[in-house]
């Protein structure tokens, strides 16, 4: 008997992660720099890690509450007031594990089969599974670079149907790099303040903003009560083995999203929520000094690639640029495996992040300013070989 017929339907025709696949590839390549993986190369701020150290050394290895310790809902919230001008109670406050859990639980709790789902693209790799996961219909929505990669009104307005649901706002963007601003964000509202669509807004990297400070969509008074912000502490304060995430919005919405997690979950793992507190508390200016140095990193980065005629639009946010590959005239993902094999240097196709990332690649700044430095001469080597003219 072939088991391949007991898998589910759905399952078996989602395609395995982009990302993870060059991650791989990178794991078994000697010597191969990657520049592909969006994983802060920081360690974890030592008053961090020590709370999660004192933890375990009072025996505080047990389960917490399903939505999470009451002590870290109550700072999750104080941190939405301090930073971004947001009032929460710790009933609207659910702790995951991380910000991908919290998006699978919003769209499990809020889409039925049938509905459909907005999804400006390209954008993170999990969106389309979870929503095909909860038999919902994924609607992309494509941004382009005229625009900034920004979602406009007008191809929003579009796509919205009697059938429409939800509409997820990845922003700052990964992979672009876009942000939205205040007035943007107020011109998407308007589209959908006649409408009972509500909107899951991806902020995971919204502390990492170079120029404008990031505002959420939750921030337009009749927008709040329909937007459940999911945000991290991966990107943020650089805890991504922590494996630690949140949602907070509509009570109702969390309460259900809470009930899925309590099955499919228990808990967070308790000595990231320890360490979370104290990230909370005491971590501002570890944010502030990380954002700093990948400012740094990006400039330096859009710069090069501009140089080598990989026209590069200025990612504002995150910690990734998506310049065009147009010139070599190459398909994303023959690029990137050719320059892989060629120089041991990974990044990413765009076609990982929707097909409207055909002709582009992602590069992560998340790594030291001399492993970038490498990687981009690597890929100069790699232009001049392919007979791209530039300065």
């Amino acid at each position: 008997m072939s088991f391949e017929f007991n898998l589910s339907d759905i399952v078996r025709d989602i395609k395995p992660s982009g990302i993870r696949r060059f991650f791989d590839l990178v794991g078994e390549m000697d010597g191969a720099i990657s520049l592909g993986i969006g994983e802060p190369d920081f360690v974890t701020p030592w008053h961090i890690r020590d709370a999660g150290i004192r933890s375990l050394e009072k025996g505080q290895t047990y389960y917490t509450a399903n939505s999470g310790l009451k002590n870290l809902r109550n700072e999750i919230c104080n941190y939405f007031e301090r930073r971004f001008n947001l009032s929460y109670n710790e009933n609207e406050v659910l702790v995951t594990v991380g910000g991908s859990e919290a998006i699978d639980l919003c769209i499990r709790a809020l889409v039925s089969e049938g509905d459909e789902v907005l999804i400006p693209e390209p954008c993170f790799v999990c969106y389309d599974p979870c929503v095909r996961l909860a038999h919902g219909i994924p609607v992309p929505i494509v941004t382009e670079e005229k625009d900034d990669f920004i979602l406009t009104p007008e191809k929003l307005k579009e796509k919205i149907t009697p059938k429409t649901k939800l509409l997820i706002l990845p922003f700052p963007n990964n992979p672009t790099g876009a942000i939205m601003d205040k007035e943007q964000i107020e011109a998407i509202a308007d589209v959908l303040k006649d409408t009972n669509i509500a909107v899951l807004s991806d902020e995971i990297y919204g502390e990492l903003t170079y120029g404008k400070k990031h505002f959420s969509i939750a921030n337009v008074p009749e927008m709040k009560d329909r937007t459940i912000i999911v945000g991290g502490f991966s990107k943020a304060y650089a805890m991504t083995g922590w494996r630690l995430g949140f949602a907070v919005g509509n009570n109702s919405v969390i309460s259900a999203m809470t009930k899925v997690h309590q099955f499919a979950i228990m808990s967070a793992p308790t000595t990231s929520q320890y360490a979370a507190i104290e990230a909370l508390k005491n971590g501002d200016a570890d944010i502030e000094e990380m954002a700093s140095q990948y400012d740094l990193r990006r400039r330096y980065l859009i710069d090069r690639l501009n140089k080598m005629g990989l026209k590069c639009f200025e990612a504002k946010g995150a910690f990734y640029v998506f310049p065009s590959i147009k010139i070599t005239g190459l398909k994303s993902e023959d690029f990137c495996k050719q320059l892989l094999e060629k120089k041991k240097v990974a990044v990413i196709p765009g076609t990982a992040f929707g097909e409207s990332g055909e002709g582009h690649i992602r590069i992560s700044y998340a790594y030291s300013i001399e492993t970038i430095t490498k990687a981009l001469d690597k890929i100069e080597e790699f232009l001049k070989e392919l007979g791209v003219n530039f300065k």
